[in-house]
């Protein structure tokens, strides 16, 4: 039951492009180059996304993307 309150609100954060765990702007992350054009960042608390530059959107980095 948690879930289903804490799923849409790390979504809705993630479309704003802020970290899901503590609501920092993911611009002021590390940036690394990752595969196809795509770019690894690094939140302040050890979060890890991918950023997608042609459709400027986030998400959470899958365990082999790590």
């Amino acid at each position: 039951m948690l879930k289903n309150i804490i799923a849409p609100v790390q979504a809705w954060l993630l479309s704003k492009g802020q970290c899901a765990g503590c609501g920092t702007p993911l611009v002021k992350g590390k940036k690394q180059k990752h595969k196809d054009g795509m770019q690894k960042v690094i939140c302040k608390c050890g979060r890890i996304y991918i950023h997608e530059p042609k459709s400027d959107k986030y998400r959470r980095a899958l365990f082999e993307e790590v």
